[in-house]
């Protein structure tokens, strides 16, 4: 018999060896600093503005935004699985 990860385990950088939640943690971790620096460096002036925009908004609305994110996050994990 063949050993290895069952068809269509998401295996990256290592060939047929699973990696342990270190590893997975680390990928995505990487992963959001890569997707949170892509407008800041293409778009300095715009990002600037946004930030200073929510910098105006109540506590309420931060948290709103930032559970509508999370809820989005674990959707598209859900899908993704």
């Amino acid at each position: 018999t063949e050993t290895g990860p069952p068809p269509g385990f998401f295996v990256w950088g290592r060939r047929g060896k699973n990696m342990d939640i270190a590893e997975q943690l680390l990928i995505a971790l990487s992963l959001i600093m890569v997707f949170e620096g892509i407008v800041p460096f293409l778009y300095p002036q715009r990002w600037r503005q946004l930030v200073h925009r929510l910098a105006g908004l109540d506590d309420r609305q931060l948290r709103l935004a930032g559970l509508v994110c999370m809820l989005a996050g674990v959707a598209l994990l859900y899908l993704s699985r």
